[in-house]
C-alpha cells in the first residue's frame, strides 16, 4: 500500500506550483552513506510502477520494491527551530513497513547529516 499523509500532499504541490512543474513525485531506494533510504524524486510513471493521486500530486513506487517494503507512507514532519544549524522547518519523511535490505554506503568522502 502506498499513502501520503495530507500535510505531504499539502507541501508537494506548494513545491510543485512554485517551481512550474508538472510532474509525478517517486519513492525511489538509494544509497548513501550510512546505506540504503528511501528518497523522493520527480519522475514520469512507468510500467511497472503503482500509483496514487491526491488532488493534483501523483506519488508513484515501483511495484517490485513496494512488494518489498510491505507500505510505504510520505509524510511531512514539521520541526520547530534545530540546534545543528541545518534550519527549520521540517521535511519529508518516507517510512515502510518492512526495512530496505542491507547495503554497504558508499561514500567518497565524510558525510554528515542533520538530525
Amino acid at each position: 500500500m502506498l499513502e501520503m499523509t495530507q500535510m505531504a500532499n499539502e507541501k508537494l504541490k506548494q513545491y510543485l506550483d512554485q517551481n512550474n512543474l508538472n510532474s509525478a513525485v517517486r519513492v525511489a531506494a538509494m544509497n548513501s552513506c550510512s546505506g540504503q533510504s528511501l528518497v523522493l524524486s520527480l519522475d514520469e510513471k512507468k510500467a511497472g510502477d503503482t500509483a496514487i493521486v491526491k488532488g493534483e500530486v501523483e506519488l508513484i513506487i515501483d511495484q517490485g520494491l513496494l512488494a518489498q517494503l510491505g507500505s510505504v507512507t510520505v509524510d511531512f514532519v514539521e520541526q520547530k527551530g534545530s540546534g545543528c544549524g541545518c534550519g527549520g522547518g521540517g521535511g519529508f519523511s518516507v517510512h515502510s513497513a518492512n526495512p530496505l535490505p542491507k547495503s554497504q554506503g558508499s561514500c567518497g568522502g565524510s558525510c554528515s547529516s542533520c538530525g
